[in-house]
Order: C-alpha cells, then sequence, then structure tokens
C-alpha cells in the first residue's frame, strides 16, 4: 500500500484548492480535502504543490486545513445492485444520503454505492481446476428479472480456480480462490477516466431500433455509435432522450442529468421509477441506472459525472449487454471544464472554454463502440453514446456543438421553429444527417425490406424539393406552381405531419415498429407515384386531393402494429385501384 501522503491548503479559488506538501502524488489521485474531508482530485502538479478540483461546495474551506492523497484515482465501484439505482455525479447512492442526512447533502458524507449487506444468490459458471483469466465469467447474479449479472474475473487476473461454490454472498465476500492466493469477489473498481479494455472493436452493422420514426428511417445510429441532439431552450431534448431510453432495443440504460435543472431532474426521478418496461413488462428501472447532477450542485462534480455514466455503461458492455447512455447535456459538463479551466488561469480558447475541450469530447465519444469483449466466450457487447447539446439561443456555430459535430456520427438537430409549430420530435429534416446509413443500409435491405433504402432515398429527395419549392411559394403563392409541383408539396405535408410527426405519449405511436415504418413510408409514396402518373395522364389535381385517401393515410400512425401489414397493404391497394380508375375531365 503507497505512504500516505499530507499536506495542507495554501489557496483556494471557488472548487479549485491548491495544497503544499503533496510531493510524490500523482495526477487524477482522489484526494479528502479539508476537516471534514472533501472529495477532489488532482488536474495539476508543479513540484510540491497539486492543484485539486474539489467535488463539493467548499464554502467555509479555510487556509491550513489538512489535505490527504488516498494515493488511487476517482474510481466507480461495479458489481450487482447497480441497476435501479441512482448515484450522484461521483457514485453516491442519493436514497442512502437522503435516508441518512436529509433531503440537502451535507459536506464529506461517504456512502458506499453498493450496498455491502444485501446478499446476492451467486451461480457459479466454471468448476474448481479451471484456468481463467481477464474478463472470463466465473458465475452469474440474478439481478433484476430481465437482467442477468454476469461475475467477471477483473482485467489483469489469471490463474486456476482453487475453490469456487455457489451460495448467498454480500458483494465484498469471496466467491472464488485462485491457485496463487487471489481472491475474486462479486464486485469491482475501476478509474473513471480509463476505458475499460476489449479483445476487438467491430464495424458498426447493426442498428439501434428506436421506434421513432424520424431516427430509425431517416437518421438511424448503429449499436456503438454515438450521436448529438443539439437544440435551444423547450425544443425536446429531454423528452427526446426519454423517449429514447423507454424504446430503443439497448439491454441497459444509463441516463446522465449533468448540470440539469432540478426541476427537470425531479420529472426525470419521479418519472422513471413508474414507467413499465414494454418488452418485459417490469419496471423500466429494472435496466436503468440514472446519475444525476444538478445545476445547483458542485461544478467539478459535474464533469466527473460523464466519466461515472460510461463507465458502467462499459461494465455492462463487457458481460455483453447493449447499451445505450444518455448524457443530458453535454454543454453543462463543457461548462464545468470552462470554469475550473478559467479557475487555473489556464489559456482560453473560442468563447471562454479550454483549449483542449475536442480533445476531452472526443476521448468520451470514442469510449463509445460494439465490440468482441474480453474473455473465451466470445461476448458482443456494445455502448451507444447520445449527447445532448444547449447552445445558448440555438446558435450551432458555437464551440461545443461543432466539437461534438466532428466526432460524433449523427446530428440529430433540434429545431426552434418547428417546436413552435409543436411539431415533435423537433428533428430538422434539413439540418440533420446520419454518417452510419452506407453502414448498415444492408441490415435494413435484410430484415426490413429489400427496398427500404430507396424509399427513404424518394422520400428525403421530396423533403428536399419542397424545402426548394417553399421560396417560390413565399415570392408568388402556390397558385403559379405547376400541378405536378403542388402534387409534391402535398405528399412532403404529409411525411411530415403524417410521418414524421409522432406524439410521445400516445398509447400506438409512441413507439413504431420498423414493419410498420415501412409500410406506412410505402402507402405515402405510393399515393406519390400512382397520383403523378395520374397527372401525366391528364386528370386534374383537385380529382386527387378529393378522394379519401388522405385522411386514411393521416390515421395510420393509430394503427395497432400487429394490424399495420394488413391494414395498411390494404390501403396501398385501394389506392392503385382507384386512381388507375380516375377519368380524365
Amino acid at each position: 500500500m503507497s505512504e500516505l501522503i499530507e499536506g495542507f491548503i495554501s489557496r483556494i479559488t471557488g472548487p479549485v484548492v491548491e495544497a503544499k506538501g503533496m510531493r510524490g502524488s500523482r495526477m487524477y489521485d482522489l484526494v479528502r480535502v479539508g476537516d471534514e474531508g472533501l472529495m477532489g482530485e488532482i488536474i495539476r502538479l508543479e513540484e510540491d504543490v497539486a492543484i485539486i478540483q474539489v467535488y463539493e461546495d467548499t464554502a467555509g474551506l479555510r487556509v491550513g486545513e489538512p489535505v490527504v492523497s488516498t494515493g488511487s484515482p476517482l474510481q466507480v465501484e461495479l458489481g450487482p445492485g447497480l441497476l435501479t439505482s441512482i448515484f450522484d455525479g461521483v457514485q453516491r447512492p442519493l436514497p442512502l444520503v437522503w435516508k441518512e442526512v436529509g433531503p440537502f447533502i451535507k459536506r464529506g458524507v461517504v456512502a458506499h454505492p453498493l450496498s455491502r449487506e444485501r446478499k446476492w444468490h451467486f451461480k457459479p459458471a466454471v468448476k474448481k481446476g479451471s484456468m481463467v483469466s481477464s474478463g472470463d465469467v466465473i458465475g452469474e447474479v440474478k439481478e433484476t428479472k430481465s437482467i442477468v449479472h454476469k461475475i467477471m474475473v477483473p482485467p489483469g487476473i489469471e490463474g486456476r480456480v482453487e475453490a469456487i461454490e455457489e451460495g448467498e454472498f454480500t458483494v465484498e465476500e469471496t466467491v472464488a480462490y485462485l491457485a496463487d492466493g487471489t481472491e475474486l469477489k462479486m464486485y469491482q473498481s475501476w478509474p473513471v477516466r480509463l476505458g475499460r479494455p476489449y479483445e476487438t472493436k467491430l464495424d458498426p452493422e447493426v442498428p439501434l431500433i428506436t421506434g421513432q420514426r424520424v431516427f430509425d428511417t431517416f437518421f438511424p445510429i448503429p449499436k456503438g455509435g454515438s450521436a448529438i441532439i443539439p437544440g435551444g431552450f423547450g425544443t425536446g431534448k429531454t423528452v427526446t432522450e426519454q423517449t429514447l431510453a423507454k424504446w430503443s432495443d439497448a439491454d441497459v440504460i444509463i441516463y446522465v442529468g449533468c448540470g440539469e435543472r432540478g426541476n427537470e431532474m425531479t420529472e426525470v426521478l419521479t418519472e422513471f421509477p413508474e414507467l413499465t418496461d414494454p418488452k418485459t413488462g417490469n419496471p423500466l428501472m429494472e435496466r436503468t441506472i440514472l446519475i444525476a447532477n444538478t445545476s445547483n450542485m458542485p461544478v467539478a462534480a459535474r464533469e466527473a459525472s460523464i466519466y461515472t455514466g460510461i463507465t458502467l455503461a462499459e461494465y455492462y458492455r463487457d458481460m455483453g449487454y447493449d447499451v445505450a447512455m444518455m448524457a443530458d447535456s453535454t454543454s453543462r459538463w463543457g461548462e464545468a471544464l470552462r470554469e475550473v479551466s478559467g479557475r487555473l488561469e489556464e489559456m482560453p480558447g473560442e468563447e471562454g472554454y479550454p483549449a483542449y475541450l475536442a480533445t476531452r469530447l472526443a476521448g468520451f465519444y470514442e469510449r463509445a463502440g460494439r465490440v468482441v469483449c474480453l474473455g473465451r466466450d466470445n461476448r458482443i457487447g456494445s455502448v451507444t453514446v447520445i449527447g445532448a447539446v444547449s447552445p445558448p439561443g440555438g446558435d450551432f456555430s458555437e464551440p461545443m456543438t461543432q466539437n461534438s459535430l466532428r466526432i460524433a456520427g449523427a446530428f440529430w438537430a433540434l429545431d426552434t421553429s418547428l417546436a413552435h409549430r409543436r411539431h415533435f420530435p423537433a428533428i430538422s429534416w434539413i439540418k440533420s444527417y446520419s454518417l452510419y446509413l452506407r453502414a448498415i443500409s444492408d441490415w435494413f435491405n435484410d430484415q426490413v425490406a429489400s427496398d427500404f433504402s430507396e424509399l427513404r432515398k424518394e422520400a428525403m429527395a421530396l423533403l428536399q424539393k419542397e424545402a426548394e419549392l417553399q421560396e417560390i411559394v413565399q415570392l408568388v403563392g402556390p397558385d403559379a406552381l405547376p400541378e405536378s409541383e403542388r402534387m409534391v408539396l402535398e405528399v412532403a405535408r404529409m411525411l411530415r405531419e403524417d410521418y414524421l410527426q409522432q406524439f410521445a405519449f400516445h398509447e400506438i405511436d409512441s413507439h413504431c415498429p420498423l414493419p410498420k415504418q415501412y409500410f406506412m413510408l410505402k402507402a405515402i409514396l405510393t399515393f406519390y407515384k400512382v397520383g403523378m402518373e395520374c397527372l401525366h395522364r391528364g386528370v386534374t389535381l383537385t380529382q386527387i386531393l378529393n378522394l379519401p385517401f388522405k385522411e386514411e393515410i393521416a390515421r395510420m400512425k393509430e394503427i395497432p402494429a400487429e394490424e399495420a401489414e394488413k391494414k395498411i397493404s390494404d390501403l396501398i391497394n385501394r389506392v392503385k385501384e382507384r386512381f388507375a380508375a380516375l377519368e380524365v375531365i
């Protein structure tokens, strides 16, 4: 064990504290600051002076109070009991803290993230005499009704199993012994700033299915991909992330509320435990971990919360699960970096953000990925990162949005004008894009329909054509356009209102499976194709629009998923027959 290093406070600047007498300390070592033992992290070393960012309120600290280094970096505990939990940015369990000290977190509070009293039924997966190495599964614990927690050999450990048995254990009790005397427990610790190791990183070929038409059809992301959702105040970032958390086909959800307003986090903390998992019928919290770090909490802990979340996500990835991490919002994380950088008197970059902002963002987003996990059984797991960005005034040219754009593979741009028109999700189909389309289009064509990608291209072309025509309409009015272009405007309106709009709280439309998305899109484009054929035959646009099919297409989203293929296919056939029967006046 490393020798205890103890110094004293020599300077205090908000959340940044300078301590002398810290020779021998290392970068990112966790320290206890002051008489109350506030948690902090060393972020700069100069001779025997350590610069520390403190994760708690520093009001009342005095020069001369002791600073003690723990000799290890900021780590999180990984083991059974993480799911259903609510932590703060440095993994203190908030319900337990509230029970012990009340609704306001007192400084210096220490609480184990994982219960030391609760017993778990451990079922071995290897026998005495088996050789095990990093990442091998030695046993299982039924953590919740929907998730089996796999107890793995920590990275860097290998050997022959000397003893292992089934039974009831706490996380601190030894469940297996190796021949060299190494004890294996049901939990392990891992430094949050260090990505967990894996065997191989895979290409992003399997999409993350969200049940939201604008994402799945037009701007999909793969499992192991990354996306950002930038948008101004009131455009629906938080609701969009909550919808993705509920409906995406990830096995585990990590939701990080980073610097969000207290009332928004309160809604999340009260609503999530009441949500039902549509896959299993069990509470959604059974496969969810919430990390709450509100805007009134210490600014330095806001920076740590993102790393805490991604480390928990990597741990469940290593078990072979698909994990989706929602970071709401990364802008508050950037603001925390900016404030601490200012306290350190570093040379500011654009808009006062530190010069290393892009590097930190890249280091975070690049921990996403779909991988072959360590271990002998070739498990495949993924971490998908979806980060909300809150640009001031909705200005996408600001540094956080631009630096995130360079790294993330999908850009889901929220549009204030769409939100004002009550078009939700308010994703701009003109500004948004996905760099993953080519990689995962084969999956859609194989698993959904052979012409799925072709339909998407046709629909996007119509929406882009509408944007061009709207400029002419604003100058001369729609009546000046030829009927073929007015047909384009009408079908684009149907795409916008009947396909892209989706009500997050509707009992049927809140989630739209891929087969239903395909048939809905096919119905609208069939209406367009046969309508254009009629126009070329001399049928008037008025005749086409007077048919009742527009109303039926508008109600497709209310058809239950199990009836969608039959009913929409019938609608498509009737559209073709009725349009073919139209006569030229």
